[in-house]
């Protein structure tokens, strides 16, 4: 990590906090001859009957339905419904905006998601260039192309393996050694310190807890129209899960800008003064 130049890490949950609903909903399940309703019904009666964890549930109702429909479950056939997703105001700018003030600080943003959709819609989506990594769950596909199998599920506890993946600066998502190894503080490529952690909601309280417990900053992102949604980052900041709490605004005059910046800001003053320190101690 250069003290001179310290990185910022962005770590976004996707349904929720960039976008309002769940992915799956803006086309996928409509082209698999369902209704929302329908679908997560189905995806829960699954989960429930099975005992089976709920990520691996609409996973399995996805190649299901598809076969149903005599529709070949490919990676391009998902990758079409990523333009679609509805995006929250001020999102498809908010990645230049951020990266200009943090460069303006002396500071290097970086931009993750760790989420519990498809790596397969994430990486079709307009904003999918702006991502240093996507940690999402995908499917394995034979040499047909076609979906055979979960390759990677992630559900709300299995999330927080991608934290410390990106504080150590591991991108291989099927690393299990060296994200267990020891390093010292100093020799991580980000600190916790310098993480900020977005999300929406109880499936995100484990990335959250972890991150503000080490000094890194939480916010909860909710939509102002939405109550329940409101109420549930209220609960969150009150129960000392998270720093901060955010309308879904990514615009300059929202509060997630002003409150984004200013954690860079003391990140920033805090990284000049550790290395003041450091001179002083020589």
């Amino acid at each position: 990590m250069s003290l001179q130049k310290p990185i910022v890490a962005l770590i976004y949950d996707f349904d929720g906090t960039l976008s309002p609903s769940n992915m799956q909903e803006y086309g996928l399940i409509q082209a698999l001859g369902n209704t929302i309703d329908s679908f997560w019904t189905v995806s829960n009666d699954l989960g429930n009957d099975k005992s089976m964890c709920s990520v691996l549930a609409y996973m399995k109702t996805i190649a299901d339905e598809a076969a149903k429909m005599g529709i070949p479950l490919t990676r391009g056939f998902l990758e079409q419904f990523g333009p679609q997703i509805e995006l929250f105001k001020g999102v498809t700018e908010w990645f230049r905006l951020i990266n200009g003030y943090g460069e303006s600080k002396g500071v290097d943003v970086e931009h993750y998601v760790i989420s519990s959709g498809l790596t397969e819609l994430i990486e079709s989506t307009p904003i999918a260039k702006e991502f240093k990594k996507v940690f999402a769950c995908s499917f394995l596909y034979d040499a047909d192309g076609i979906a055979r199998w979960p390759a990677v599920a992630v559900d709300y506890t299995a999330k927080t393996q991608f934290l410390f993946k990106i504080s150590k600066g591991i991108m291989d998502i099927s690393d299990n050694k060296l994200v267990n190894d020891s390093r010292p503080d100093e020799d991580k490529r980000i600190p916790f310190t310098n993480m900020i952690y977005f999300g929406d909601g109880e499936t995100d309280v484990p990335c959250m807890k972890i991150v503000k417990m080490f000094d890194g900053n939480s916010i909860a992102i909710y939509q102002k129209q939405n109550k329940k949604k409101e109420a549930t980052a209220r609960t969150l900041l009150s129960q000392g899960r998270v720093n901060f709490i955010c309308d879904a605004d990514y615009s300059p005059s929202g509060e997630i800008f002003e409150t984004v910046s200013s954690i860079i800001d003391k990140i920033k003053a805090e990284s000049n003064y550790f290395l003041m320190q450091k001179k002083t101690s020589l």
